[in-house]
């Protein structure tokens, strides 16, 4: 089958781009790479342990590389509905999957915790833990802080999350909170599994690919501190306990350090991440016969606003070749936010997330540029909670939207993308790629 042909059918060709970034992050195509030998010692132990959106095709692609013959068993959690269909020539299951709630934690997240760190107890330095962490793994993995007499709750876990997650902060800084509410995030999964050797193997989904961050580094240490996680707390005014507060005060909920002796026989692996995707997608732009230019992997700030700096560089090299050439593609990833606009009592609410954002920014600001086309897109399949990766910019956008009477900027106003998006017939929709290293934004200017 040959690749659609940017000139005559832009859309579909933006969509071989997304989808050639994400061939390039699923674990059945790099997980093999990086997996340690089994251990030698009769009677040692492999354990497996994960969390994440790409959880289960973690687990199904460790499966398929590790001997039949060396024992294997484990859990990993991933999202509800994110457990890919097993080939008929799988190797039997070994690994168990369970799913629970993104981006809000659920009780089946906290029991998936639970039993994990329970799988944990008694391992010896004999045995191997193999811990599969992905983006999403922060809410996956729940296990709130707990104290003699007390304890964070996980419905104060579901509120917190839920303001952070609407407050605009970045990952960097919701990830600071989370390790510290947690007894399980933070370094402590791993913290836990000592002294066997724990190797992790990571699929990226943070601007700069800092483990720690990755789904809360459950398993690598913590740099961030109680007084950094407070500072975040109070600048989006996110109310928590005065129980919870005064522990954080003391620094009673500190994570496990770099440098503690615990981490010392740890390795940790990134086996997929956001430049490597961005990389491929631009191999196959290249491979159609475009310049393709990637301007960073690390982007974050508002998503309507990249959206908007976005269009300006495209309406720059459409209308004067500057500072690329046309025709040609321009590639960006990162993790933009959402800050939610408040609503008047009754209003109904918004949907849509940051792919969809960034695309009413796009539109709003490309005011109909000829020649510029936009995908942007969720890596995992899912932008937000709706269900849809992302959605398409073309030239005639707004004009279309006037048409059906919708106006971009109230759009904008109700954090509305889904709506207006679904209503023109321009959402992508993919179904959940099992997989995920983040934003994933293209620019075809022709």
């Amino acid at each position: 089958m040959t690749n659609p042909d940017p000139q005559t059918d832009p859309r579909h060709f933006l969509e071989m781009l997304y989808r050639a970034a994400v061939r390039q992050a699923l674990p059945a195509h790099n997980l093999a790479a990086f997996l340690p030998s089994p251990p030698q010692r009769a009677g040692a132990r492999t354990l497996v342990l994960g969390a994440g959106k790409a959880g289960a095709a973690m687990a199904q692609a460790l499966e398929a590389a590790w001997p039949a013959d060396a024992p294997l068993e484990g859990l990993v959690v991933t999202r509800y509905g994110h457990i890919p269909p097993r080939a008929a020539d799988a190797p039997a299951q070994r690994i168990e999957v369970l799913e629970a709630a993104h981006p809000v934690p659920d009780a089946a997240g906290l029991a998936a915790a639970q039993r994990m760190l329970a799988m944990a107890q008694g391992l010896t330095e004999h045995d191997l833990v193999i811990c599969l962490i992905s983006g999403g793994g922060s809410s996956l993995l729940t296990l709130p802080a707990q104290w003699q007499g007390g304890g964070v709750s996980l419905a104060d876990k579901q509120r917190i999350n839920q303001a952070l997650l609407v407050s605009g902060a970045s990952i960097v800084e919701i990830n600071c909170v989370r390790k510290h509410l947690s007894a399980i995030k933070g370094g402590r999964l791993a913290a836990a599994c000592a002294p066997a050797r724990v190797v992790t193997l990571l699929i990226s989904d943070v601007p700069g690919d800092d483990v720690s961050v990755i789904a809360s580094g459950p398993t690598v240490p913590d740099p961030t501190t109680c007084a950094q996680a407070l500072q975040v707390l109070q600048r989006y005014a996110i109310d928590v306990p005065s129980d919870l507060m005064r522990r954080l005060q003391s620094g009673m909920l500190e994570t496990p350090k770099p440098g503690a002796p615990g981490f010392a026989r740890n390795a940790v692996h990134l086996m997929a991440t956001p430049q490597q995707a961005l990389e491929a997608a631009a191999q196959a732009a290249r491979a159609a016969g475009l310049e393709a230019h990637i301007l960073s992997d690390e982007m974050e700030g508002e998503s309507r606003e990249v959206g908007r700096v976005h269009a300006a560089l495209a309406r720059a090299v459409a209308q004067r070749g500057q500072p690329f050439a046309k025709p040609c593609v321009i590639l960006s990833g990162g993790e933009t936010t959402v800050t939610l606009r408040p609503r008047p009592a009754g209003a109904p609410k918004g949907r849509g997330g940051r792919a969809g954002e960034f695309c009413l920014g796009l539109a709003q600001a490309l005011q109909g540029q000829q020649g510029v086309f936009g995908l942007a897109a969720d890596t995992d399949g899912i932008d937000g909670v709706e269900d849809n990766a992302g959605a398409w910019v073309t030239p005639d956008t707004l004009v279309r939207a006037r048409s059906l009477g919708l106006n971009v900027d109230d759009y904008l106003d109700r954090n509305d993308a889904y709506g207006y998006f679904s209503a023109l017939g321009d959402l992508l929709v993919t179904g959940p790629t099992y997989t995920n290293v983040n934003d994933f934004r293209a620019i075809l200017v022709i």
